[in-house]
């Protein structure tokens, strides 16, 4: 682990995950231990790398070995055996990078070692366990996907039914728009009649009050009247039995007493005409209630209709809220599934752009060998013209030296004269060299001489 990013399995576990997962039939059953251990072999290693470019890519084994036919290749079928190696070689090099093998080369072909091969297979087996847990988590996203659209749709044929409800709850069919306004009508001149008769009846009920508290306060002032008569008469009795005074004084004394019994008998009376017209005042409020139960009733249906308006208006707003909570549900639905479809979105369009850039390196790749190719036949017709200059050139070269042993010859004839005629020179200008030293030696004795002379 301090050298890789994936853990090295065992040769076991990579030969039953190998089996299980990547290879079928008849090569399932014939890939064992030894094909990996002590010693791997190179065609188990090889068709295994096919069988994972075929898992992952749907790249069959039969496309490895296919050759480009074209005239100027000589003999293609030499070159079946190294192109499958060659495709297979091009094709794990580019896909183990993505499991963090950088180093793969031929040799891991050709001539596989155990511990290469080992760490190749886990990183391969890692990459695949990703894979799968990747298209489960796709997969599951898929379902909820599915059923999050299955929900949406029943959300909107509910919502659909909801306002088709709301609509018939709330239009009034033509047929009974006359009589709902009617109703309108009605109930509007019932609510004012009863707004005026409540108000005739509190202003009844004030009277009521006020009358009640004046007879209390008359009735208190009766008894009051009855208590002082009561004494007054105790008091004559003591007075009667205590006088002894004179007539004159008794007689203004009961008169006194007889004005104020006189007195006492008007207020009773007062009292007792107004008794009689509080009795009638309160016959005719017993009436008036009569007609406020009347009322009362009427107002109480009125009530009861009220409250089933009410009722089919909170059930109204119920919908309405219900409509407004599956609106935001369908908005929430609709923002993930927005979300859902940019993700989608941008997979596809990774996608698109990882098969883009493949379709581009194959298409690279493609236009790469086709140029190999064609040098490769450039340079076997270079190679032909080369070797026919060659061929020229080597006959130029024996004619040029049958032509130099022709010069040599002619150059040692000629040489041999001018090596002649140069010692002819050299003696002749020996001699010639000598006659003039003894001319000179003759000029100077008779130089010697004339000067003597002189």
């Amino acid at each position: 682990m301090t050298e890789n990013t994936f853990p090295v399995y065992k040769v076991d576990a990579i030969v039953t995950f190998f089996r299980t997962e990547v290879l079928t039939g008849q090569e399932a059953k014939h890939f064992t231990k030894n094909d990996l251990a002590p010693s791997p072999k190179p065609d188990a290693v090889q068709r295994l790398y096919m069988r994972i470019l075929q898992l992952l890519y749907r790249f069959k084994p039969e496309c490895h070995y296919m050759v480009p036919f074209s005239e100027n290749i000589q003999h293609p079928q030499l070159h079946e055996w190294p192109t499958a190696v060659m495709s297979v070689y091009l094709r794990m090099r580019q896909f183990l990078r993505m499991c963090y093998v950088y180093d793969f080369s031929l040799n891991d072909l050709l001539a596989p070692k155990v511990k290469r091969t080992v760490t190749i297979l886990s990183g391969i087996m890692n990459y695949l366990h990703f894979r799968k847990q990747r298209l489960d988590m796709t997969m599951g996203h898929q379902e909820r996907f599915r059923e999050d659209m299955d929900k949406l749709q029943a959300y909107s044929r509910g919502t659909k039914d909801a306002q088709k409800k709301m609509d018939k709850l709330t239009t009034i069919p033509p047929e009974q728009q006359a009589e709902a306004r009617e109703l309108d009508s009605a109930l509007s001149d019932l609510q004012t009649n009863t707004m005026h008769q409540y108000q005739e009846v509190n202003a009844i009920n004030e009277n009521i009050a006020e009358w009640k508290t004046e007879m209390a306060e008359k009735s208190q002032k009766l008894t009051q009247l009855k208590v002082d008569v009561a004494t007054l008469k105790e008091n004559i009795g003591k007075l009667k039995s205590q006088i002894v005074e004179s007539p004159e004084e008794m007689k203004i004394q009961m008169e006194k007493m007889k004005e104020n019994v006189k007195n006492i008998k008007l207020a009773i009376e007062t009292a007792d005409e107004r008794l009689v017209g509080l009795q009638s005042n309160v016959q005719g409020v017993t009436h008036s209630e009569a007609d406020i139960q009347l009322i009362f009733k009427l107002l109480q249906d009125l009530q009861s209709s009220m409250n089933k308006t009410q009722q089919h208006q909170e059930e109204a707003q119920a919908l309405v809220c219900v409509y407004e909570a599956q609106q935001k549900e369908l908005k929430n639905h609709g923002v993930e599934e927005g979300q859902l479809k940019r993700s989608l979105g941008m997979k596809m369009d990774k996608e698109s752009k990882q098969h883009i850039r493949r379709q581009k390196k194959k298409e690279i790749k493609d236009q790469y060998v086709e140029d190999v190719l064609g040098q490769c036949d450039n340079v076997h017709q270079k190679r032909e013209q080369i070797a026919d200059q060659i061929q020229e050139r080597d006959r130029d070269s024996q004619h040029l030296r049958s032509q130099m042993t022709n010069l040599r010859d002619t150059c040692s004839q000629e040489t041999e004269k001018a090596q002649d005629l140069f010692d002819r020179l050299l003696a002749a200008l020996d001699h010639f060299h000598k006659r003039i030293q003894n001319h000179v030696v003759e000029g100077n004795n008779d130089i010697v001489k004339m000067t003597a002379n002189f």
